[in-house]
């Protein structure tokens, strides 16, 4: 049985997961995953994407990589993606969104320019990764967070560490 939840960090490209899953990880001693780094790492890739300029994610290998981890519990995965995997694996599911403006100007200091830019600009217009979230999970346990501001981030935080606290109660 686990003993800690795990959680999905999801949302458009630039709206915080990856600040937000380290600080999170640290605080309730969990461990975090970052997709494209696990990716990086295994070489979980098939392929390459020439007009996003990225390699292609082998879902497959991901769901594999990860599976025996996932069965432990105490996992935070951070993914731009959801519906990739089981839902099985997660006992709370947190969408980012963040202002489209704001939005816009992180992504342009990544680099991100043209289609990509504008791709991942109207994803986040259009709820894209809520709307996934709300389809491959059960509606109760999908919440959007604002992530907009370092406030935001800080109330995120507490909210996160409170729920895995009553989570962990709960549980034992």
């Amino acid at each position: 049985m686990k003993k800690q939840p795990n959680i999905l960090l999801t949302g458009t490209p630039g709206v915080g997961k990856t600040t937000l899953g380290k600080e999170l990880a640290q605080q309730i001693g969990m461990t975090y995953v970052n997709i494209g780094d696990l990716a990086k790492e295994g070489n979980l890739y098939d392929g390459y994407d020439e007009e996003y300029q990225c390699p292609i994610l082998d879902e497959d290998k991901v769901v594999d990589e990860l599976e025996d981890r996932m069965v432990e519990g105490g996992v935070i995965v951070d993914y731009h993606g959801c519906d990739l995997f089981p839902e099985r694996w997660f006992d709370i599911v947190f969408v980012l969104r963040t202002d489209n403006t704001q939005l816009y100007t992180r992504l342009e200091n990544r680099g991100y320019t043209g289609k990509k830019l504008q791709d991942n600009v109207q994803c986040e217009i259009f709820q894209t990764i809520y709307e996934e979230a709300l389809e491959a999970y059960s509606e109760e346990i999908v919440h959007q967070l604002p992530s907009n501001t370092p406030e935001d981030l800080e109330r995120n935080l507490e909210q996160i560490v409170q729920w895995s606290q009553q989570w962990s109660k709960d549980h034992i």
